[in-house]
């Protein structure tokens, strides 16, 4: 029976070292590798190894054996001897076992008897060892110290890991350990913490909820003494209005008295002169028919007296009904003209005397007027600049007063002129120059007789020129009198101008809801009905009803039932068509109370329109 070929189950490498050889090595090829290999192990190995040997072996050639150099070397291992170091170490030289030569054991022959076939023939160690030379009894040798060295470093190092794992376990444990107890004493902590805070917070609630309960009940307190304060303040201002409004409405009442009184009185001077002219015309006429007994001489004597004497009688009582209006707005009238003409004067003589242009001042001051709008920035910035040329500058006040009053009337006559803007101005810069209120009123006067009012009979003049003149119809430039449309429409701007100055409810105002009462009173009282008057009086109450509405109430309504059923009635009478319009005008203005409404453009517009400001 040949002999059995055995494979390692060994790694194939171990230290760089292959377990398998070339078979087709000679023995001499063997030597030389095991002294490299020794040399290699000696150089890698940080322990010096027992069997080391500084010198290479010197073995015998193998030609002296009588085998032939060129047969291969066979090493035959025994597969029970290497069962354990298979086991063991199958994992170490896994991970241990790097790039090198392999051996390879093939061709082991145990035995070449006919008993091969028994087990108890294989016994290798004896066989093996009388029949291996020194180099492979040291290579078998090498191989189990190193087989013995790696289990023992393998040892220690599981020993080491063993003892350092545990120790691992045993600091995590410790660590696990003090973590937990961290962490109930932590949640201790907070537990307490939480108890510590909640109550904190329930305190501060408390002492909020106390503080906010007792601020408003001080609040509360103090809202009650407001609101009797108020209340008090309210019941005394009520009071006070009511005693104001008492007294004015007394007031009213004896200026309608003494109003109803001076008409009564004129009406009975009137029936008196009429009773005179009367027993004057009977008196001329029975001296005529006396003198129709006389002779002819006497008879053309006495009725030439008759004609002298009656025509002496008659003109008193023609010049008595020339002018129609109170003797208090004559004599008001009178005063402002006189004041007009003394300052013309003045004015006059001043430019006379000096050398100074004042024509710039006057221009300065008609532009001023003539840029007036109805907005509030337009309103402000004109009145400041017109203080400025009265106050700061070297214009003469006179000089200036006088300008502002003929520009102001002169404007009037301007298309779109906006009075309550004008009259605005007007009053803010009065209440610094009081003076100037006159001058503008007279200047008014001049312009426009209704505004003293007043009122000049027809028949008292020679001519309708100069009844047209005297009613305040001017010429062209070629001496013709303009239209009656063209007069009613002057007329009509003046007296918006004149109603929206005395409508103004500023505390400074000279010339304000008093005086523009007493008009009213005066016009229903001394004037006639006619286009004229109803013209005036139409633009006169669209202005200033409504502020004479708010101040004066039930007398105001007494003065429009009056003009309702006296003066509108008055016109209807007379059947003249062009009165319709007017008729119609102010009676809707009584009927449908338009009193009640701010007229517009009485609020003064803002730059951007969207804000109103009452001025």
């Amino acid at each position: 029976m040949g002999g059995v070929k055995l494979e390692l189950r060994c790694p194939k490498k171990a230290y760089s070292i292959a377990l398998d050889p070339n078979p087709d090595w000679t023995f001499d090829d063997l030597v030389s590798e095991l002294n490299a290999l020794e040399i290699k192990i000696n150089s890698g190995s940080k322990v010096p190894l027992p069997f080391a040997k500084e010198k290479s072996r010197d073995l015998p050639n193998r030609k002296s054996n009588g085998r032939k150099s060129s047969s291969p070397f066979v090493m035959r291992v025994f597969e029970d001897d290497m069962d354990n170091f298979e086991n063991e170490d199958e994992e170490v030289h896994d991970k241990k076992s790097g790039g090198g030569r392999r051996f390879n054991f093939d061709d082991l022959y145990l035995s070449d008897s006919d008993d091969s076939g028994d087990e108890s023939s294989f016994s290798p160690e004896p066989y093996l060892m009388l029949k291996v030379d020194i180099a492979e009894s040291g290579l078998l040798e090498l191989s189990r110290e190193h087989q013995f060295r790696v289990k023992e470093e393998i040892r220690n190092q599981i020993s080491a890991l063993e003892t350092e794992l545990k120790s691992e376990t045993d600091k995590s444990t410790s660590a696990l350990v003090r973590v937990e107890k961290y962490r109930k004493e932590r949640s201790e902590m907070d537990r307490k913490l939480d108890t510590q805070y909640q109550r904190e917070i329930a305190e501060a609630l408390d002492n909020h909820l106390t503080s906010v309960q007792r601020d408003l009940e001080v609040r509360s307190q103090m809202e009650e003494r407001k609101i009797r304060i108020d209340a008090a303040y309210e019941d005394a201002k009520r009071k006070e209005a009511e005693e104001k409004l008492r007294q004015e409405r007394a007031k009213a009442e004896a200026e309608a008295k003494r109003a109803e009184e001076a008409k009564r009185a004129e009406e009975a001077k009137r029936a008196a002169l009429e009773a005179q002219r009367r027993a004057a015309e009977e008196a001329a006429a029975k001296k005529a028919s006396e003198t129709l007994k006389k002779p002819d001489t006497d008879a053309n004597l006495g009725a030439s007296t008759a004609q002298s004497g009656g025509s002496q009688i008659i003109k008193p009582a023609a010049a008595a009904n020339k002018i129609r209006a109170a003797e208090s707005a004559l004599t008001l009238e009178q005063g402002r003209l006189q004041k007009l003409k003394q300052l013309d004067e003045e004015v006059q003589a001043l430019k006379s005397s000096s050398n100074e242009n004042f024509a710039k001042y006057e221009r300065q001051i008609s532009k001023l007027i003539q840029q007036i709008t109805g907005t509030t920035e337009s309103v402000r910035t004109k009145e400041y600049e017109l203080l400025k040329v009265f106050c700061n500058s070297p214009c003469p006040p006179s000089l200036s007063s006088l300008a502002l009053a003929k520009k102001v009337v002169a404007n009037c006559k301007r298309p779109g002129n906006p009075a309550f803007a004008q009259a605005y101005v007007i009053v803010r810069i009065t209440s610094k120059a009081p003076h100037a209120m006159d001058l503008i009123l007279a200047e008014l006067h001049k312009a426009c007789i209704y505004t003293v009012p007043k009122h000049c009979s027809r028949s008292a003049f020679g001519s309708n020129e100069a009844y047209f003149k005297a009613l305040g119809f001017q010429e062209d430039d070629e001496g013709k009198i303009e239209s009656v449309d063209s007069y009613l429409t002057r007329l009509e701007s003046y007296m918006k101008l004149y109603g929206a100055l005395v409508q103004q409810t500023d505390m400074n105002n000279v010339h304000g809801l008093k005086e523009g009462w007493a008009w009213l009173a005066r016009f229903v009282n001394a004037l006639p009905a006619n286009r004229y008057t109803a013209v005036a009086l139409s633009a006169f109450i669209r202005m200033a009803g409504y502020s004479l509405f708010r101040k004066y109430r039930n007398q105001f309504l007494k003065l429009l039932n009056m003009v309702s059923d006296n003066f509108l009635n008055a016109l209807r009478e007379q059947g003249d068509s062009q009165l319709n319009p007017v008729i119609v005008e102010i009676d809707s203005y009584i009927k449908d109370r338009e009193f009640l409404r701010e007229p517009e453009g009485r609020q003064l517009k803002s730059n951007l329109q969207s804000d109103r400001s009452v001025p």
